[in-house]
């Protein structure tokens, strides 16, 4: 990126958040005198509402007025004063809370869609042929990216650039495996990198390599940075429209809000689609943690933003995946008796990074997935609080997937919240027991033992890695009923948690996860109208059967923002 474009980013990022600033409010009540006055905009009735509110957590129908909830109650109260605003009638069916998801790549998921599929190639040949036909979709010196491949749908095998360079001769390729943690680069990626066997392996990331000591085209974690210092960034209105289709699709799944984990020029992204009131999916926007002192700046002289784009959250990177065999353990790989994964940043650097941004009043938020890197990030956790003094500081492990039974409690004792995606367990589960063994796989995305021990759990997906699906992230954590079928009473079944304490980790936990709330993830008078309504009642239907629900209508801010078509 040019420095002048550099120069416009920031300028658009401190203009937006500098309005957004001026603009946001607090909870203002509906009995203030202005505010009653006004009309009801929108009404629901005939509903089964989970309103999240511990103090009345059921009801059955609600008024929105202007943006936020104007009382919640009965069918016939919300009709009468109704008026001329839109009433729709649920029909029976489930409202809830619009959901949040907490852990997101939301460009990347937006490009993704757009980008070859991979992810259900069952066979090497499928996915060269795959990738065969999406290059002749593309112009030629066109980069072929997102991908999204899994190596264990045909037995575990890594893909090679020698795979697929006979039938991509005109495009760089650089497709990732789903958990983001390695990439495949074809002949022509490798060559624009500059990546031969002379090549020196990267501290936290790995160059793979066959037998005679030539690079396969697979980077790990840190080496991907090769390429990706060398892929073009794609034009202002294809980043735009990526950012479009991204909210299209997570309006359709009853996403609302989500924690979207990226960089600064992720975040231009955002405050140029604010700037023109495009945005219909809150977002609250988390730059890489090693430049917590230009978030700090910026914070102090522009504010945190509004009700649609926030800023505060950093977000680092303790480990890789399992998948990649990058995640840091305490024990070897049971398949790999040598290896213990990796850390992609120091232990000092996360300290000094953490303490910094902390200092600061920043929101921290650290990836970390094996044992071993969970641990020590809970370690700099506690370190730092003791430093730094007591305060709502809310710090955040995401994945936070595989956990030594001891350190189980110390997120509750520490309050950090378990930022974790449900789908990732009845993925993984298909072949994780094969990396690390039954032992170890029961306390693997533990929810329930988290729960128990009296830990805020916020769910997310982690899109594009997985999909932006709640009810599928509702499915998988009350039955930890695996992809492949293979585990019909549940992977870990005690980890099984119910379907309320899931709809609160999508709601109300999620929103504690970047201190809304008060605004976000509950059905009540004064709230954000975020919401969501069900085809049907999840609480009577079979777990099995919450998968086949669907989204009927998403409401952001009480303006219809997805409304599904009546089969014909």
């Amino acid at each position: 990126m040019n420095v002048q474009r550099i120069c416009a980013v920031s300028a658009l990022i401190a203009g937006v958040l500098a309005a957004g600033c001026e603009s946001r409010g607090g909870n203002a009540t509906v009995d203030d005198k202005g505010a009653s006055a006004e009309p009801v905009t929108l009404a629901v009735v005939n509903a089964r509402v989970w309103t999240g509110d511990s103090a009345r957590p059921w009801a059955e129908a609600f008024a929105v007025r202007g943006d936020r909830f104007a009382t919640v109650g009965s069918s016939a109260a919300v009709r009468k004063m109704a008026g001329n605003a839109r009433v729709i009638d649920a029909a029976g069916g489930m409202v809830v809370p619009g959901f949040i998801d907490s852990h997101v790549h939301f460009i990347d998921g937006g490009f993704g869609l757009s980008s070859v599929q991979l992810r259900d190639a069952k066979t090497p040949a499928e996915f060269i042929a795959r990738i065969k036909a999406f290059a002749g979709t593309v112009p030629p010196g066109a980069w072929i990216t997102g991908g999204n491949w899994d190596h264990e749908q045909w037995g575990g095998e890594l893909p090679r650039h020698d795979w697929i360079d006979s039938v991509t001769p005109n495009n760089p390729v650089w497709i990732n495996r789903l958990d983001g943690h390695m990439s495949l680069a074809n002949a022509a990626a490798l060559r624009a990198a500059k990546i031969t066997r002379a090549s020196r392996d990267v501290a936290g990331g790995t160059i793979v390599r066959d037998a005679r000591g030539e690079p396969t085209g697979v980077l790990k974690d840190n080496a991907t940075d090769l390429v990706n210092a060398v892929v073009p960034d794609p034009p202002a209105e294809l980043e735009d429209r990526a950012l479009d289709t991204a909210m299209a699709y997570v309006a359709a799944q009853g996403v609302t809000s989500v924690d979207h984990m990226g960089s600064w020029r992720d975040l231009a992204i955002f405050a140029r689609a604010h700037k023109a009131g495009r945005l219909k999916t809150r977002v609250y926007a988390s730059v890489p943690l090693a430049t917590w002192e230009k978030l700090r700046d910026t914070v102090a002289a522009r504010g945190r933003g509004d009700a649609w784009l926030r800023i505060g959250g950093l977000k680092g990177f303790v480990d890789g995946s399992l998948g990649s065999h990058t995640a840091a353990m305490l024990q070897p790989f049971t398949d790999a008796p040598k290896d213990t994964g990796l850390f992609v940043n120091t232990h000092e650097h996360l300290y000094e990074w953490t303490s910094g941004a902390d200092k600061a009043g920043l929101h921290v938020i650290v990836h970390a997935i094996g044992d071993r890197a969970i641990r020590d990030q809970l370690d700099i956790f506690e370190r730092v609080e003791k430093e730094n003094g007591p305060r709502d500081r809310r710090f955040r492990i995401e994945h936070a997937q595989h956990i030594a039974p001891p350190d189980i409690p110390r997120f509750a004792k520490l309050g950090v919240v378990a930022s974790m995606q449900p789908y990732h367990a009845i993925d993984d589960g298909r072949w994780a027991e094969k990396v690390i063994g039954h032992e170890r796989a029961k306390t693997t995305y533990a929810f329930r033992s988290l729960r128990d021990a009296g830990a805020t759990l916020a769910f997310g997906s982690d899109w594009f890695v997985a999909p932006p699906t709640p009810l599928e992230g509702l499915y998988a954590a009350v039955t930890r009923r695996t992809l492949d079928d293979r585990n019909p009473d549940g992977w870990i079944p005690e980890q099984k948690i119910t379907l309320e304490d899931a709809l609160r980790a999508y709601t109300r936990g999620a929103a504690y996860a970047t201190f809304d709330e008060k605004e976000k993830g509950i059905i009540a008078t004064g709230a954000l109208a975020d919401f969501a309504i069900i085809d049907r009642d999840l609480t009577k239907v079979a777990p099995d059967a919450i998968r086949d629900a669907h989204i009927a209508l998403t409401a952001v801010g009480g303006r219809v923002v997805y409304e599904r078509k009546a089969p014909e």
